[in-house]
């Protein structure tokens, strides 16, 4: 169990969001906390910290007027720290080359494979010919409905078919090195983690798995620790001091690192 760091980029600047706020109408969320810092800083302290892995984040759609400055905020994190960090948001099989050439250790990828809510097992091959299975993270974040966990795609506000359990990650680990999945309805609430999802992700035995969502104590770091039987990595954001919150990241990094 490692704790991955995260950098959160909105509307140009490092944030922490109410993940199921986030709409591309008006490029609107509900924000926890917003950086004076740039993207460069974060990732310079986790590299001194020695924290690899952690994910870089674009928030903002290739539509937005904030695209660009998003973007510049993001590739400025990946050459503060080199071969350090993840990156999603936008990828596809055309542009994830030149995010790893601009100093990616992996691309992180979810709407271009899921997509209008249908998994599109096609552009999954399309991006493996690409850039090869080792460089690539599936973002599984989901959502409830119906009491069943689905994949959500378009920063999160679009249902897939696909549902996400045991046998969906079996399929899927074939075209990936990671996954990194996020709990949408507490991600950025800090009011606990879905518990039943993190006890399913720790049940599973495969390729390594990142939880992010409402871990917002160091008593919520001993719990998930249980519920995953230790077994998979967490990201603490908007309770982390580090972004507005309680969470001592000295402490954090320190415990499981």
């Amino acid at each position: 169990m490692r704790f991955r760091p995260c950098i959160d980029i909105h509307n140009g600047k490092v944030k922490q969001i109410v993940g199921g706020s986030l709409r591309d109408e008006n490029d609107s969320a509900q924000t926890n906390f917003a950086a004076g810092k740039g993207a460069d800083y974060y990732a310079g302290l986790y590299k001194r910290d020695g924290l690899k892995g952690g994910h870089i984040i674009l928030l903002n759609h290739s539509g937005s007027p904030f695209y660009e400055e998003t973007k510049r905020q993001a590739l400025g994190a990946l050459q503060a720290y080199p071969g350090g960090m993840q990156i999603g948001g936008g990828v596809t099989a055309e542009n994830a080359a030149g995010y790893l050439e601009a100093g990616a250790g992996h691309v992180i990828v979810t709407s271009y494979v899921f997509c209008d809510g249908t998994f599109r097992k096609e552009n999954l091959d399309r991006l493996v010919s690409s850039v090869g299975r080792e460089h690539i993270v599936l973002d599984l974040s989901c959502r409830r409905r119906g009491g069943r966990y689905y994949v959500v795609t378009d920063r999160w506000q679009k249902y897939t078919d696909m549902e996400l359990t045991e046998e969906t990650l079996d399929t899927l680990a074939a075209y990936c090195d990671e996954f990194l999945i996020h709990g949408v309805d507490v991600e950025g609430k800090r009011s606990g983690m879905e518990e039943e999802l993190v006890h399913m992700l720790g049940k599973w035995k495969g390729i390594p798995v990142t939880y992010a969502g409402g871990i917002s104590s160091l008593a919520d770091i001993e719990k998930f620790r249980k519920l995953s039987k230790g077994g998979v990595d967490f990201t603490i954001g908007s309770a982390l001091d580090l972004f507005g919150g309680d969470v001592p990241y000295e402490t954090v990094k320190k415990m499981l690192n």
